[in-house]
């Protein structure tokens, strides 16, 4: 249907109280029965009753407002553009253009030694399915900690972009063409590389939603890798097609809270039935992502054989296995969980891979996890040095705005040059990845995967108070322009703790180059 159009003559004549009509770009917006639902009172709405109000909308609301169901009902029309206002609409929607810094190098670059037509495909493919079906309520989902519902889970699941996850493991293709899906874009999987995955996690993260980013995919990230690369074929085919197809969730249960960075100092035991049909587990395990709605738990334990891995299965009855929320700095939605085991009956085939090889299948693991956290955490200092630079361009105080403050435009460089420091280096570490097998990457990139985490977050430090610096008091409000720096401020140090503490990084990373060059003499002659 056809939109209703009006003259600017017209809207001026609604200027009442009970009778408020205002301009957004172009679009008409009947506030009548607005007024004493504004969050920001009836004084605002008065000052710019029946008229033009574009300018001052952006200075004090993000653009995605117009967006929502809730406010849509207010349109009722459109008036002929004003000359220059289709230009002002396209800028202030953060349509024109692209913000400087603001998309990583694979995004804009002309010419690349790592990109090609299929990734640019698969970039653009996932960006609209994020865009459609998890962006126009993502702000407030994570707020309100509201966890990803099943419904979503499985149109992740069908989009490819749980498949996504593995997709580069060489077990995981059976499986993808078993239950039929199709990687986004229609990338056939023998293209899938893992500078793939890298646009899968810029894409999932550049919402700036930390704990909602993580419930979506944490768990799964992290939980169904180990047992696919070293699972049985039995065990493998009982948990990755639904897993794959979002019908069920994973979750990696490592850490304690007697054993964080230290894995070697967890307390959960597995005791081997004298059958032989089962493993008993009792212990506990903290901070888990994704375990509030999680099905199976991929879970490190000491037994008799050494460390090993188990797959622990959430049953209807509980039968000792019970997940509790955790409350973080970040949001709820994540799922951050407390998981008990009470001589939990883990059957003997649950086991993955080999028992007493579970310390080995989880220091493998981390190799990923700490790639694909910084490949997660770049994107959002990234976020930050857009939300700045757009914040920057329009802001204005003593006359001039931000961006015309030589000290802003120095933050502003700082930052971007930082993130693109680390983008840098992870798109190197990301191509030795692609190019070693599993083997040569935990003995030559470990090292530098872990310098790199460390690296990263101490960016996401920097950022993160820079951008609170430039957004002022607006990056100490939990709504509004400031929102996503304010979030980014308030969880970012979660990066530099989960899957490793900064300190614990540094330390490994230089210990690893020691242990690579010996103690050649030579080494120590200045």
């Amino acid at each position: 249907m056809a939109m209703k159009m009006f003259t600017r003559e017209e809207v001026a004549g609604h200027n009442k109280r009970d009778d408020l009509w205002i301009i957004i770009d172009d679009d008409v917006y009947d506030l009548s029965s607005f007024g004493q639902l504004h969050p920001g009172g009836m004084p605002p709405l008065m000052d710019v009753a029946g008229q033009d109000a574009t300018s001052i909308f952006y200075e004090i609301h993000r653009s995605s407002v117009l967006l929502e169901k809730r406010y849509k009902k207010l349109h009722i029309g459109q008036v002929q553009p004003a000359a220059g206002a289709a230009a002002a609409k396209g800028t202030a929607a953060g349509g024109a253009g692209m913000v400087p810094y603001g998309e990583s190098a694979g995004f804009w670059r002309r010419k690349s030694p790592y990109y090609k037509e299929s990734h640019h495909k698969f970039r653009a493919a996932v960006r609209e399915f994020v865009e459609k079906e998890i962006q126009p309520t993502a702000i407030k989902d994570d707020e309100d900690g509201t966890y990803p519902s099943q419904e979503l889970s499985e149109t992740m699941g069908m989009a490819g972009i749980v498949a996504c996850l593995v997709a580069a493991e060489p077990k995981a293709k059976e499986y993808i063409q078993q239950v039929g899906i199709t990687l986004p874009g229609g990338i056939p999987i023998e293209e899938y590389d893992l500078f793939h995955a890298l646009i899968l996690n810029e894409e999932l993260r550049r919402m700036g939603t930390y704990g909602l980013g993580d419930g979506l995919i944490g768990g799964n990230s992290i939980g169904l890798p180990p047992i696919l690369k070293f699972g049985s074929k039995e065990l493998t085919d009982r948990i990755v097609p639904d897993v794959l197809l979002g019908k069920k969730r994973c979750a990696l249960a490592i850490t304690e809270p007697y054993a964080g960075s230290d894995v070697a100092q967890i307390k959960t035991t597995g005791t081997l039935a004298a059958d032989g049909s089962h493993y008993t587990v009792s212990g506990v395990k903290k901070w888990i992502t994704g375990g509030i709605f999680a099905e199976y738990f991929s879970t490190l334990a000491s037994t008799k054989q050494g460390m090993t891995m188990f797959v622990v299965e959430r049953t209807p009855s509980g039968d000792g296995f019970s997940t509790k929320q955790i409350l973080t700095s970040y949001s709820k939605a994540a799922g951050t969980s407390y998981v008990e085991y009470d001589n939990v009956k883990v059957p003997r085939g649950n086991v993955v891979g080999k028992e007493g090889h579970g310390f080995y299948y989880t220091m493998a693991n981390f190799n990923h996890e700490r790639w694909g956290m910084v490949c997660s955490g770049n994107r959002m200092s990234r976020l930050m040095v857009e939300e700045c630079f757009r914040w920057a361009m329009s802001r204005k105080i003593f006359g001039k705005r931000l961006i015309d403050q030589p000290v802003i435009r120095f933050k502003l460089a700082t930052m971007a040059s930082e993130v693109e420091a680390v983008h840098s280096m992870l798109e190197d570490v990301t191509y030795q990845m692609m190019n070693m097998t599993p083997q040569e990457t935990d003995k030559h990139l470990a090292g530098p995967i872990a310098l790199l985490k460390y690296k990263q977050t101490r960016v996401a430090q920097l950022c993160a108070d820079d951008a609170c610096q430039i957004f002022g008091g607006r990056a100490l409000t939990r709504s509004g322009l400031g929102v996503l720096v304010e979030k980014f401020h308030r969880s970012q140090k979660m990066q530099a703790i989960l899957g490793g503490s900064e300190e614990i990084m540094a330390d490994f990373a230089i210990r690893q180059a020691m242990k690579a060059v010996g103690g050649s003499p030579q080494l120590a002659r200045l």
